[in-house]
Formats: structure tokens, sequence, C-alpha cells
């Protein structure tokens, strides 16, 4: 890995603004840190070696970053964007109109998607539908963005499906839901695979990349797999990584973390994570 930027430092913090080009009026969930992020590594760290893969994408938001940093640099690899498409209508009060998106009924976002996704239509590919039922090519994937691991189980199919196309000692895991209190099954799963991967950088607010560093095989699936673990094992894992974190400043956020296991006694589905540590 000597030879790839160092992302400790977040060298994306200071990208001005302006730089994210037509992704900048994009809905999304995303921190300012993060979609700095998200274009960085698309234009300074990714080089083609292989295809990257966004599972969650919502309205784009996330893969509309990704392909501004990869047009940037003048790469015309596909992007593909995983998610199931589909919105509240709260939720398109708040993100789709404001967006230029024009008020409809239903609750399908596959249409909108496209619509916020017309400047990098060249560069993306879309797949609706539910992302632990999808199935993966095999090509190599060198950049796996993760933001649809809300609940264990899903989370333990998408790695059966995609972590075994990632390039060792040239992919990244992108996980944003990391430091979320309402899934803390995303770091326990990168604990347990820490034979195979290496926390590489931070992204505030909740981001966390990591280094693939050997190949992602059976061994290293069944190592990750978090549905069918106990709140003791969870636990365990959690107080690892925390260790494993230390220079990242993140010492409160996997506190919390393990609060969130203690509070919420065998709940692996976030949305059923009531008690906020």
């Amino acid at each position: 890995m000597s030879d790839l930027p160092d992302l400790s430092d977040a060298p994306w913090r200071d990208i001005p603004w302006r730089l994210l080009g037509d992704a900048r009026g994009v809905p999304t969930m995303l921190s300012p840190q993060e979609r700095r992020a998200y274009l960085w590594l698309a234009e300074h760290w990714a080089r083609g070696a292989g295809c990257v893969v966004d599972l969650g994408c919502f309205a784009g938001g996330s893969t509309a970053h990704l392909a501004e940093g990869q047009r940037r640099d003048g790469r015309s690899g596909r992007i593909h964007a995983y998610d199931r498409f589909t919105i509240s209508d709260p939720l398109k009060e708040k993100f789709l109109y404001p967006a230029g998106i024009a008020p409809y009924e239903g609750d399908d976002l596959l249409d909108a998607a496209r619509q916020i996704l017309a400047p990098w239509a060249g560069l993306v590919d879309l797949h609706p539908g539910a992302i632990e039922d999808q199935t993966w090519t095999g090509e190599a994937i060198e950049m796996l963005v993760m933001d649809a691991s809300k609940a264990a189980h899903t989370m333990d199919a998408m790695a059966a499906t995609f972590f075994p196309a990632l390039i060792p000692g040239g992919s990244l895991i992108v996980q944003q839901d990391f430091l979320h209190w309402k899934t803390p099954w995303v770091a326990v799963q990168m604990a347990r695979m820490a034979d195979w991967v290496s926390p590489a950088g931070h992204a505030e607010r909740d981001t966390m990349i990591f280094h693939v560093d050997r190949p992602l095989d059976a061994a290293a699936i069944d190592a990750g797999r978090c549905a069918d673990l106990t709140d003791a094992e969870m636990r365990a894992a959690l107080l690892d990584m925390r260790a494993r974190l230390d220079g990242f400043g993140v010492e409160d956020r996997m506190d919390a973390l393990v609060r969130a296991v203690e509070l919420n006694a065998g709940e692996r589905i976030a949305w059923k994570m009531k008690t906020a540590p």
C-alpha cells in the first residue's frame, strides 16, 4: 500500500466547495466532509483497477460525488449504484422537491434518481431492488461504499456477495454508517475481519475507511458475520476496534456504540434500536 495516498490525515478536508461541481446540488444525507471524501477518493485514490460500487445510494448523493471525482480524473469506468429506490412523502418534501424534482405521487425513487444523476449518466449504472438479493458480475471492485447495512443479516449478505471481488492491497471499503449508534454491527464486522482489513481514514461524521489487505475469502466472510452474535461478542469486538482506531479521535463515538449494544439488548435492525446512548 506504500504507493497509495495516505488517508489518515483526511486529505479531502480543505477541498473548496466549488470543486464539488454539479454534485453540490444533489440531495444527500452525507455530511460536508463525507461529500468531500467521496469526491477526493474517486479523483485521487481510485486508479481504475476495478469498479466503484455504491451500496445504498438513496437519491444519488454518494454516487454523484463519486462520479464527479471520477469525471475530474478523466476515468470512464462504470459506477454501480444499488438501492431499493423507494421514498416516503416526507423525504420527498425534505430532499427531492428542494432539489428541483417536480412533486409526484407514489414511493418510486428510481426516475427521480435518474434525473438527479443526469450529469453523470454516462458513468453510472443504477441497480434497483433489495441489495441483499442482488448478484455481482465477479469483476474486480476497487472501491466499495457501504451505506445499506441497516440490519446485521443484510450486511452479512452484502459482504458475501461483494467482498470477494475486492482487490487485496488495492481496494477500499468505505463504511458510511460505521460510527452511527443505530448500526454498531458495522464496526463489529470490521473488527472481526481485522486479519483481512485495516483502518485507513475517517471522514466526519460517521464514515470510516478501510484498506483491504488480504483476499476476502470464505474464511473472512464467515469471520465477519454478525447477525447471530451475542451482545457479549458484539461488545468485545467493539472494544477491540476502539483500540485499533487509536489516533483517529473517535474514542467517544466507539464508546457510544458499546452503550448502544448494552441499551438495546439483542437488537440487530437499525430502526428497532430505540434507546440512544
